[in-house]
């Protein structure tokens, strides 16, 4: 008698596992108390920390700070002025420091005055050749492959799965197709506002002003996940404080609901920060101990890379 495969093969057995392949098994069993209509399967997933590597830094402020570079020339007034002046020259001690109003800044500042469709082509330009600094890969590569698994198993089952994510829905939506297999659509994201004009041969146009639209970050990950699908989604994966309330508004709905939330716990394939690891103190991915608490309280599954995954890249052997 032959066997399905496993849909899961980067997975070791496990609670988290079972619960991810039991939460499938009930809503897509017409038998099942727990079923759920196919037009009502929605999973979430945060991308910085849930599906690819968020440290020593997020992937889209290194963006940020090559196109800083880029447009100093332009900019001399960045050689003396904060937060430029630390960015440009590297130092990584005041930039430890930078607020988030700092690191939004230079976002602005690196994000806007272009087309949307500029900024795509230069997104898509860069992450084809910037690499991460520790393993000097692409950054494309370093996505994680068990939660690969877990977005092709959803929509295997007839789950509609969508990125909603803190950084920039443009920024994602450049290569989510190719990496995630996700449509532009899929992307909900942190976002400027866009500006209807025309181009100098009268071509409709959108501009991309340094106006922030969606700070799609913590309560905002609910509320714009009201905003463009009008409902809490069945399943949500995140990894930090700033997911904390799509995990909430998941569970405020009724019938099955799956929450899961990845702890970084792995400092040799990959990074440990969070509870129990030597680095708890950090402004990219914070997993604070109140969260881990919240999490086992209200019954959510923590997913330990170390105990839980098999292999975190393709490209380990």
């Amino acid at each position: 008698m032959s066997t399905a495969p496993d849909p899961l093969p980067s997975w070791n057995d496990g609670a988290a596992k079972a619960a991810i392949l039991d939460f499938v098994r009930k809503t897509t069993d017409a038998t099942n108390p727990d079923f759920v209509r196919e037009e009502d399967r929605i999973a979430t997933f945060d991308q910085d920390g849930t599906l690819w590597v968020e440290h020593p830094f997020y992937t889209q402020l290194a963006f940020a700070l090559q196109r800083l570079a880029d447009l100093a020339p332009q900019h001399p007034e960045w050689q003396t002025t904060e937060p430029y002046k630390s960015a440009l020259a590297g130092d990584m001690a005041a930039f430890a420091k930078f607020t988030m109003d700092d690191l939004e800044e230079l976002v602005a500042v690196t994000h806007a005055g272009m087309t949307t469709g500029g900024f795509e082509t230069i997104v898509a330009d860069w992450i084809e050749q910037a690499k991460h600094p520790r393993w000097d890969r692409p950054y494309t590569e370093l996505i994680y492959q068990p939660m690969l698994e877990v977005m092709q198993y959803l929509r295997s089952s007839g789950y509609k799965v969508f990125i909603v994510t803190g950084g920039g829905q443009a920024f994602v939506r450049a290569y989510a197709e190719r990496v995630y297999k996700s449509q532009p659509e899929e992307v909900i994201g942190s976002s400027l506002a866009a500006q209807f004009e025309y181009d100098s041969s009268g071509k409709a146009v959108l501009m991309r002003p340094p106006k922030l639209l969606l700070y799609n970050d913590s309560s905002g990950k609910p509320q714009d996940i009201y905003l463009f699908l009008g409902r809490p989604p069945r399943a949500a994966f995140g990894n930090s404080t700033g997911d904390q309330q799509m995990l909430e508004y998941t569970q405020s709905g009724s019938g099955a609901r799956l929450m899961a939330l990845v702890l970084h716990d792995d400092d040799q394939r990959e990074y440990a920060y969070g509870p129990g690891s030597a680095q708890t103190d950090t402004k990219f991915g914070a997993f604070t101990q109140t969260l881990y608490d919240e999490a086992k309280a209200r019954g959510w599954n923590v997913i330990s890379m170390k105990d839980d995954w098999k292999r975190i890249f393709t490209f380990e052997r």
